[in-house]
C-alpha cells in the first residue's frame, strides 16, 4: 500500500509507477512475464541546453530505481542474535537455516523475505515499526530524488558512501519523521538502506549471471541470497559502506557514449558543494558514537575515508565556534 505523504509530488510520482507495474503485470489469458523498458535520453554534449537534458536523466534514473524498489519483494529485517532462529514458513535456500551465520529466507506464498542483519537497531515505536513495514519505498522515493545525492552518488569520485548512506539519509528521515526519536530516526534510516542497497546488489547480481533464459521470477532472491553468502557477515556497517548508486552508473556508462558521460560529470564536478553546517553537526554526532564504540575519536589523518570524513566534520564545527568567538 502506498499512504499519502507531505509531498504531494513525491506521492504522486510514486503512485504512478506502482500504477504503471500494477497494469504491466496484471494477469491475462497466455501472459506469461512482463517486461519494463525505461527509456533515457541521451544528453547531447553539443546542445545548449544540455544541462537540462541531465537533469532530465537524473529523473529517469531515481523512476528506474523506484520502479525496482516496487518490483522488489517485501524485505522483513531483524537482529542477529545468539537465539536467533528459523521462521515457520521461510525456505532458507540449500541446507537451510545455518546456526551463527546471517541467515536469508524466503516465503514462496506471501513473497517476502525475512534477512537477519548483524548490528541492526530495531523500531521503538509503533509509528517507526509501521513505517518499516508499510512506508520505506516512500523513504527511498524522497532519497533518490534527492538531487544532490543522486549527483554525488553517481558521479562524485571522492564520494564516501556512508555521507549518502547515513548523512543524506539521516537528514532525509529527520526531517520526514520529526517526531521520531533519534533511536526510531536510525532503526528507519537502517531499514532503508539495507532494502534499497540489497536490492541493488541483488540486481548485480542477476545482471551478471544473465544468461538469456527464464528463471521463474527468481533473479531477485538468487541475487539477495548469493550477495549475502559471498559476504563473510551481513551486518549493518557493510550495507551503510555501499553507494546506493554504483550499478544505476555502471549501467548509465554501458550505454550512454563517452563524450557524453564525461559532459554529465562535468557539469556535476562544476557545482560541487563543501560540507555545510548542518552536515558536519551530523557527522560530529557519529563521531560521539564512534567514540563510545571504540573509546577514541576519529583520527582525521586515519586511512579509513569515513573515519577521516567525521574527523573533518569534528574539525569543522570547532573551527565555527572558533570563529563565533573570535567575532
Amino acid at each position: 500500500m502506498v499512504r499519502a505523504c507531505a509531498d504531494g509530488r513525491l506521492s504522486r510520482q510514486l503512485t504512478e509507477i506502482v500504477q504503471i507495474i500494477g497494469r504491466a503485470t496484471r494477469d491475462a489469458p497466455g501472459k506469461s512475464r512482463a517486461r519494463f523498458t525505461n527509456l533515457i535520453a541521451e544528453p547531447d554534449a553539443s546542445e545548449d541546453a544540455v544541462t537540462e537534458a541531465v537533469n532530465d536523466t537524473l529523473k529517469a534514473i531515481a523512476a528506474s530505481l523506484l520502479m525496482e524498489q516496487v518490483l522488489a519483494p517485501r524485505f522483513n529485517f531483524t537482529p542477529k542474535r545468539a537465539d536467533s532462529g528459523p521462521v515457520e514458513g521461510f525456505d532458507y535456500g540449500e541446507g537451510g537455516y545455518k546456526e551463527g551465520e546471517c541467515n536469508v529466507g524466503f516465503n514462496e506464498e506471501s513473497g517476502q523475505f525475512q534477512i537477519e542483519i548483524k548490528g541492526l537497531t530495531e523500531p521503538k515505536s509503533e509509528e517507526a515499526e509501521r513505517i518499516c513495514q508499510e512506508d520505506l519505498n516512500e523513504v527511498i522515493a524522497a532519497f533518490v530524488q534527492d538531487k544532490p545525492t543522486v549527483e554525488r552518488g553517481m558521479f562524485d569520485e571522492e564520494l564516501v558512501p556512508e555521507e549518502l548512506t547515513q548523512v543524506r539519509m539521516g537528514k532525509i528521515i529527520k526531517d520526514k519523521y520529526p517526531e521520531l526519536d533519534d533511536e526510531d530516526q536510525e532503526a528507519v534510516r537502517q531499514h532503508a538502506i539495507a532494502a534499497l542497497n540489497l536490492t541493488q546488489k541483488a540486481k548485480e547480481a542477476a545482471l551478471k549471471d544473465d544468461d538469456g533464459e527464464d528463471k521463474a521470477n527468481t533473479a531477485l532472491i538468487d541475487g539477495v541470497r548469493k550477495f549475502a553468502m559471498d559476504v563473510r557477515e551481513l551486518d549493518i556497517d557493510l550495507i551503510d559502506r555501499i553507494n546506493p548508486f554504483s550499478e544505476a552508473y555502471a549501467i548509465l556508462a554501458k550505454t550512454m557514449s563517452e563524450e557524453s558521460l564525461k559532459q554529465v560529470a562535468a557539469i556535476i564536478s562544476a557545482k560541487k558543494v563543501q560540507l555545510t553546517p548542518e552536515e558536519a553537526r551530523y557527522l560530529a554526532k557519529r563521531a560521539l558514537k564512534f567514540k563510545q564504540e571504540r573509546g577514541r575519536l576519529p583520527s582525521i589523518t586515519s586511512p579509513d575515508a569515513w573515519e577521516k570524513r567525521m574527523a573533518e566534520g569534528v574539525a569543522y564545527l570547532a573551527r565555527m565556534k572558533a570563529e563565533a568567538t573570535d567575532g
